[in-house]
């Protein structure tokens, strides 16, 4: 893919707002619009998280997750690739990002997520292992994945 992406990564007052509007309005694309799931898209996490957003050089936003410590644990989520973006591999390169984000904020913390189904091959990829039974989330099948430090 393209070498000059530009990576982002703030927490929430430490953004404009037009910045946090660009995330809100794509997460909510994909993640309500898209996939028909009416659910609360901007929530409390949001004032805690890290949020990491890769821009191309016109300052699109071409990839997005937020990642958030909670009780010894890193997690990560709304992790998405903007739709005009898609299968060039900007899914691996935000995984990537991720993992390097998280050994630089949080080096020795365990990581757990829930995970579509669906992207179990994706995740394990990385190393993540499913450690829970697959559960109803908002009417998508999801699993608790973790991958240890």
């Amino acid at each position: 893919g393209d070498s000059r992406m530009i990576v982002m990564i703030k927490e929430l007052h430490e953004m404009t707002g037009l910045e946090f509007h660009q995330i809100a309005a794509l997460r909510t694309q994909v993640f309500v619009v898209e996939q028909n799931c009416p659910y609360q898209e901007v929530d409390a996490i949001d004032l805690i998280a890290k949020h990491l957003c890769i821009f191309d050089e016109q300052q699109q936003l071409v990839s997005y997750a937020r990642i958030y410590f909670i009780e010894g644990t890193v997690h990560f989520g709304r992790v998405l690739v903007n739709p005009l973006f898609r299968g060039q591999g900007h899914g691996d390169q935000l995984l990537q990002e991720i993992i390097k984000q998280l050994n630089r904020f949080y080096p020795n913390a365990p990581i757990e997520i829930e995970a579509q189904a669906h992207l179990q091959k994706f995740y394990g990829k990385y190393n993540f292992v499913t450690v829970s039974d697959p559960f109803d989330e908002d009417g998508n099948l999801h699993v608790v994945m973790r991958k240890e430090k």
